[in-house]
């Protein structure tokens, strides 16, 4: 068993391959990766450290397979577990609610008592809202597939290696 599960809701398979990449970036046999709509909330509990990516769909929701998953949550303790989170979005389309689905996955995790961080700058992103934005930072990774894929793996890279000490990786 990997070192960090990590957790991802997809819609059309972008966050499932940017779950596969992050995963490649920490190195093999670190990462286990499951997607939501199969794994339980045993699963996520085994790990000391987290990540959880999603996209966001219609009007800033979150993916439906998440929907299902977090209130399985519920009495799932998270205290002295550490999360990081990814969310994809289009700013060009959706720039009033970019990645606004993140935020919930970062609020369940630090509801449950998780240590959350990967906070990401907003530089380089052209969007006009997003819940998934505090203190002028995204709670997470965020990436735009669909306009900015060219800059994914740069972020993904930089993110990771931010992130890598405090996941214990």
């Amino acid at each position: 068993m990997g070192t960090i599960g990590l957790f991802y809701g997809t819609d059309t398979g972008n966050t499932r391959k940017v779950a596969k990449i992050i995963a490649k970036k920490f190195g093999e046999g670190v990462v286990d990766i499951h997607n939501v709509a199969k794994a339980t909330a045993e699963d996520l509990a085994k790990y000391n450290s987290l990540i959880l990516g999603t996209p966001t769909l219609g009007d800033g929701e979150l993916e439906p397979t998440w929907e299902e998953f977090l209130p399985k949550l519920d009495d799932v303790d998270l205290s002295g577990k550490v999360v990081a989170v990814y969310g994809l979005g289009d700013q060009d389309g959706y720039g009033h609610e970019f990645v606004d689905a993140m935020i919930v996955l970062y609020k369940k995790a630090k509801e449950r008592g998780a240590k959350l961080v990967g906070s990401w700058s907003t530089d380089g992103y052209d969007f006009t809202k997003s819940k998934s934005v505090i203190n002028d930072e995204f709670v997470g990774l965020a990436l735009d597939q669909d306009n900015q894929a060219d800059m994914s793996d740069e972020r993904i890279t930089e993110w990771v290696d931010k992130i890598r000490a405090d996941l214990g990786a």
